[in-house]
């Protein structure tokens, strides 16, 4: 189950359905347990940075942080996806603005973006080394784009 809470008091107002649709298209693509469970919140920029200082140990509102829970990782090709509670996706839709002016595009396909992003931290993906960079990020566009494309 995908929970999704708006708490950014952001307008325009997001689009909480298409959040959802978009959670659940990736977590359908990376074979997760239709029964797993994921959080999705947009907060403010105060309780960004809070949440910035309390688990990275660094200051101001940053875009989206991810925490996962039980470890939930795709299965490999052949076995059967474990239910799970997945952890929860956090994003700031006004730094999330000020990102999406500064590439050119609209707000929420940067929120889109960024949901997908955290969803994959969520699934064990990170970017620490150029390796693991390439291969999140390349999954990341294909993942929003594949998402995009279901919507035209």
């Amino acid at each position: 189950m995908i929970e999704y809470a708006d708490e950014s008091g952001f307008e325009p107002a997001i689009d909480g359905e298409e959040i959802v649709e978009l959670a659940t298209y990736v977590l359908g693509e990376m074979r997760i347990h239709p029964g797993s469970d994921l959080s999705v919140t947009l907060v403010t920029e105060a309780v960004m940075s809070d949440l910035h200082v309390k688990w990275m140990d660094e200051e101001g509102p940053t875009d989206v942080l991810s925490f996962p829970m039980d470890e939930v990782r795709p299965p490999p090709p052949g076995q059967e996806p474990v239910e799970g509670l997945l952890g929860d996706v956090v994003v700031c839709p006004t730094v999330a603005a000020q990102q999406a002016r500064t590439a050119g595009h609209a707000t929420i396909e940067e929120i889109l973006l960024l949901v997908t992003h955290g969803i994959l931290h969520v699934l064990g993906y990170d970017h620490a080394t150029p390796e693991e960079e390439s291969e999140m990020f390349g999954l990341q566009r294909r993942l929003l784009l594949g998402f995009l494309a279901t919507r035209s």
